[in-house]
C-alpha cells in the first residue's frame, strides 16, 4: 500500500508539481462520530455555508476551520464565530486545510476558476467536497472532479440546491417525466436579474479620485489567482465579486445565477449528456464598463427530445423601469409580464428567474428554487408541488452513508449543467458581430430561437439600446459528440474546452 501511494504521489507530481492522499480523522471513525468541516472562500456565498453547517452541529456537525485569502474576511467570520464560542483553525492557503488529517470535509465557494482544482486535491487528499455552482470554469476540468470522484470514492456535492426541493420541483419534474403533459416540446431558462455596470477602473468617481492603485494588503493575491492569469495591475475597481463578469475567473450570469436554472431545465429534459449542438447570440449592452462577458444572451441547445433554450438579460425592463421583466405562459403563447405588484395577484404564473416547460398537454412554470405550477394548455393552474429539503444536510447524510446515490446532486449533475453553460459561452466567445437580419436569417431554422431573439430585440429596444451600432454578436453552430465530451471538426471550440493553468495550480491531467 505505501508503495503505491508513493508511486501515485511521484507520478501525479510529475505533471503538476502538487497530489494529496492523506487519511482522515474520518476514515477512522464510525457513522455517528462528528464530521469536522472546513469552509474555504466565504466572502460572499461561502457565508450560507459557515451558517449551514453551524446549524447541524445537532447532526454531528462541527466548522473545525476556515480558509480563506483575504485577511479581513476571515478576521470578521472568526470573530462572529469566537461570539459564539466555535472555535477554528485559520487557513490562508487551501493546501494546508488539506494536508489537515484531522478535517473530514470540506465546503467550497471560492470564485469559479478555483472550483475544480480546490475539489480534486480535496478530493486526493481524503475529504468529501461540497462545491459551489458551477462546479467548474471551463468543461473538461468539470469532467475532471468527476473522475476524482468515482476513483477515490469520495462524496461531492454540488451546490444547486433546487435539487433538493424533493417535494416541490423533482416531483414536478417526475410527473412530466411520467407523461401526464405528454411531450416536452421545450425546456426554457430564464435569468432576468438586473446587473448594474462595475465601472471603470481608470475612470474617476463622482468625487474626481482615481481608484487606489494595486491591491489590499489584506488580500494573498498569488492564492487568489491560483490556476488563473495574474491581472497586474487588476483590471476592475473592485477585486471580490467582479470576478463574475470577466473570462479569466468567472462565467458571466450564465455560470452565476444561470447555472441553477439551467441544471432545473436539463433536470426535466432527463438528458445526462451535453447536447448535440449549440448556438449563441448576444452581448454586453447598455453600458460601457470593465465587464467582458454578455448581460443579453441566448443560449440554444439543440437537443433532440426537446431544444433547451436558456435567456439571460441583466438590464431592467426599460430605460427608465427599475423592475425586470417576466417571461408569462399563457394559451396564446409567452409574453411579458412585469414583477408582481402589491397584492402579489400580478404575474404569479410566470418566471423571471426561472424555468418554463412547455409540453403538449401544457406547462409547467418553476418561479423560485422550492416549487412548481402545473398549468394546462389553456392557462388554468391544475397542480401545484411545493418544498425543499436542508441541500447541506443533504451532503452530510451522504457522506455517513458513503452512496452517492444519497446525494441530490452529485457532483456529475453539477459537471453536466455547468457544461451547457461553458457550451453556450464558446459559441459566444467564438462568434462576430452582426445586424439583426443577418442574425435572424441564421438562426430562422430553429423557430423557437427565433421567437426568443425577436423578444431579446424588443426587450433592448426598450432600454434604448440601438442594434445598428450596437451589434450583437452571434456564434456559430457547434456540433458536438456528447460521449467525448468534445466538438465535432471545430478546433477553435475545442482549444477552449480546457483553461490554461499558471504552474503550480494545475489542474492534474491524471486524477
Amino acid at each position: 500500500m505505501t508503495n503505491r501511494r508513493s508511486f501515485l504521489k511521484q507520478s501525479a507530481a510529475a505533471s503538476t508539481g502538487v497530489f494529496y492522499i492523506a487519511k482522515t480523522s474520518w476514515a477512522q471513525k464510525s457513522p455517528g462520530d462528528t464530521i469536522n468541516m472546513a469552509v474555504i472562500g466565504f466572502g460572499g456565498r461561502g457565508g450560507s455555508h459557515i451558517s449551514g453547517y453551524k446549524g447541524l452541529k445537532n447532526e454531528g456537525v462541527r466548522i473545525a476551520a476556515l480558509c480563506d485569502v483575504d485577511s479581513n474576511v476571515m478576521s470578521k467570520h472568526v470573530q462572529a464565530l469566537d461570539k459564539e464560542k466555535i472555535k477554528v483553525t485559520q487557513y490562508t492557503d487551501m493546501r494546508k486545510v488539506f494536508d489537515d488529517k484531522s478535517i473530514d470535509a470540506v465546503s467550497i465557494a471560492t470564485p469559479n476558476h478555483w472550483h475544480a482544482l480546490a475539489s480534486i486535491w480535496a478530493i486526493q487528499a481524503g475529504k468529501d467536497v461540497y462545491v459551489e455552482k458551477p462546479v467548474s470554469h471551463c468543461v473538461w476540468e468539470g469532467r475532471q472532479i468527476v473522475n476524482a470522484a468515482r476513483k477515490y470514492s469520495k462524496i461531492v456535492q454540488t451546490g444547486t440546491q433546487s435539487r433538493s426541493s424533493r417535494k416541490g420541483i423533482a416531483e414536478a419534474v417526475k410527473y412530466v417525466q411520467e407523461g401526464n403533459l405528454g411531450k416536452i416540446l421545450l425546456s426554457r431558462g430564464l435569468c432576468y436579474k438586473r446587473r448594474g455596470s462595475i465601472g471603470k477602473w481608470n475612470e474617476p468617481d463622482k468625487n474626481g479620485k482615481l481608484p487606489p492603485a494595486g491591491l489590499s494588503d489584506s488580500v494573498d493575491y498569488n492564492l487568489w489567482c491560483g490556476p488563473a492569469a495574474m491581472q497586474q495591475p487588476l483590471h476592475r475597481k473592485k477585486l471580490h465579486y467582479d470576478w463574475h463578469w470577466t473570462w479569466d475567473y468567472g462565467n458571466g450570469d450564465l455560470g452565476n445565477q444561470g447555472i441553477h436554472q439551467m441544471d432545473i431545465a436539463r433536470w426535466f429534459l432527463g438528458e445526462m449528456e451535453l447536447s448535440p449542438s449549440v448556438w449563441s447570440v448576444g452581448g454586453r449592452l447598455g453600458y460601457e464598463d470593465d465587464g467582458e462577458t454578455a448581460n443579453t444572451q441566448i443560449i440554444y441547445h439543440g437537443y433532440e427530445k426537446a431544444p433547451l433554450i436558456f435567456e439571460v438579460r441583466g438590464l431592467a425592463e426599460s430605460k427608465e423601469g427599475k423592475n425586470m421583466d417576466k417571461l408569462m405562459q399563457t394559451s396564446q403563447g409567452v409574453k411579458f409580464q412585469p414583477n408582481p405588484g402589491k397584492d402579489g395577484k400580478e404575474g404569479v404564473t410566470g418566471a423571471g428567474v426561472g424555468v418554463i416547460v412547455e409540453c403538449e398537454g401544457g406547462t409547467v412554470v418553476v418561479p423560485n428554487y422550492s416549487g412548481a405550477i402545473i398549468f394546462d394548455k389553456d392557462g388554468k393552474e391544475v397542480k401545484k408541488f411545493e418544498g425543499s429539503e436542508d441541500h447541506f444536510k443533504n451532503f452530510i447524510n451522504a457522506c455517513r452513508s458513503r452512496r452517492v446515490e444519497d446525494l441530490h446532486a452529485d457532483i456529475l449533475e453539477g459537471h453536466l449543467s455547468s457544461a451547457l453553460c461553458h457550451t453556450g459561452n464558446i459559441s459566444y466567445r467564438l462568434g462576430s458581430k452582426e445586424a439583426p437580419d443577418a442574425i435572424l436569417e441564421k438562426i430562422k431554422g430553429d423557430k423557437l430561437g427565433a421567437e426568443s431573439f425577436e423578444r431579446m430585440k424588443e426587450h433592448l429596444a426598450k432600454n434604448e439600446v440601438d442594434l445598428s451600432k450596437d451589434k450583437l454578436t452571434i456564434g456559430p453552430v457547434l456540433k458536438m459528440d456528447g460521449k467525448a465530451e468534445r466538438f465535432i471538426d471545430h478546433e477553435a471550440a475545442n482549444a477552449m474546452l480546457k483553461d490554461k493553468y499558471r504552474s503550480p495550480f494545475v489542474v492534474p491531467e491524471v486524477v
